[in-house]
């Protein structure tokens, strides 16, 4: 029987993220501190809207782009955040997640060898839809004493002739680096002289605690080569809804729509009427877990002090990457040690690249009552090591 399976599919490693998931749910008294997913119920207005349209008998397709009431609201969003205006006619689709955003723009764009730019560490899907798009990835290393911020210079040094697309994952998954106005200046020179394109991954936009979120979109220039993708997952506590949506030039979006129609045909109706929820009146709610993650951040950059555990502070999403160099261990040596001796699960910052070597991630969207017993068991830990 010749091979049933793609050379393509099967080099590609599965996540690093979901073994230590996978072995937390068989452990008894574990704490997991490796979830990327808000502690928070979901906003009672919006479950609300959603029950009422499951009453109201909503549950037909929707049209393949979304629901045009959600389009409009995620133009407005983004023009009273940003400032950035588009059509919901022309430039707006609604996803399944995030995820599916990355996807599509990756695909709509990409031919076989292209290169597309992934600053590392990041988010774990980047990589495996540009193989799985024929494209070419290539890993631009972030470095600590920058903050994991990208630089006009190392961006530089990895352009050539075939690169296509630059992926900004900021905030970032799983640093919580943040790219700030004139971080971002500097980039967009590079990208206009270029011609580079920009896969803008903002699906933690909501979660920053030093002044206000910027997007390379805003900037003169960066709006017509920009895709602009963004969700409810993070800001709204709704995973489970996966929804997402892209904003995008009308020539990228039309073949971004053609193979969401293919593949998906629409996002989920009755999320969809949540989201429209989310975005009119969920504000308030937003700035509460804002407010609420800023303090367990605050939190556990002081215990990481007391223990000595090395951390720059990260200013966005709702992650902490601090260094276990000192130990002389590897980060997936570290990280199973720590799971299998004091029932904490964190994920090794290889997860995220190579050059999470030395790192791990470890999340607060967790309750402080979690925190403490996870903190109190991790600087155990460290103790006996030392």
């Amino acid at each position: 029987m010749r091979n049933p399976l793609s050379n393509v599919v099967s080099e590609i490693q599965p996540s690093g993220i979901r073994k230590f998931f996978d072995i937390v749910s068989e452990m008894p008294d574990a704490i997991s501190l490796g979830v990327g997913e808000p502690d928070f119920d979901t906003p009672w207005h919006i479950r609300d809207e959603a029950i009422y349209s499951l009453e109201k008998g909503r549950t037909f397709y929707t049209s393949n782009a979304g629901l045009k009431e959600l389009k409009e609201e995620i133009v407005l969003y983004l023009n009273r955040k940003l400032g950035v205006k588009y059509d919901s006619n022309k430039e707006i689709i609604v996803t399944v997640g995030g995820s599916e955003a990355i996807d599509l723009a990756i695909r709509a764009m990409i031919d076989p060898g292209d290169e597309v730019l992934v600053p590392q560490p990041s988010y774990v899907s980047y990589v495996p839809c540009i193989k799985l798009a024929y494209g070419k990835p290539v890993s631009i290393q972030l470095k600590e004493e920058n903050q994991f911020r990208l630089t006009k210079e190392e961006l530089l040094e990895h352009v050539t002739d075939k690169t296509k697309i630059l992926v900004l994952p900021f905030p970032n998954n799983p640093t919580g680096a943040i790219m700030e106005r004139q971080d971002l200046e500097e980039i967009a020179k590079v990208c206009i002289e270029k011609d580079i394109f920009v896969i803008s991954d903002e699906i933690y936009s909501e979660l920053t605690y030093k002044d206000t979120h910027s997007s390379i979109a805003q900037i003169p220039g960066m709006k017509e080569r920009t895709i602009l993708i963004n969700g409810f997952s993070k800001s709204y506590a709704m995973t489970g809804w996966r929804l997402g949506y892209a904003a995008a030039p009308e020539v990228i979006m039309k073949q971004m729509i053609k193979i969401h129609q293919f593949a998906i045909m629409c996002a989920p109706t009755n999320s969809q009427y949540a989201a429209v929820e989310a975005l009119r009146n969920g504000d308030r709610d937003v700035e509460e877990m804002r407010e609420s993650y800023n303090q367990r951040r605050r939190y556990l950059l002081h215990a990481f002090k007391e223990m000595g555990l090395d951390c720059f502070e990260p200013f966005g999403a709702f992650y902490t990457f601090p260094s276990i160099k000192k130990f002389n261990m590897t980060s997936d040596e570290f990280a199973n040690r720590l799971l299998k001796e004091e029932k904490v699960a964190v994920v090794p910052g290889t997860a995220f690249g190579d050059c999470g070597e030395g790192f791990l991630r470890i999340s607060y969207a967790y309750s402080i009552e979690n925190l403490k017993v996870a903190l109190e068991r991790i600087n155990n830990f460290i103790n006996r090591l030392t």
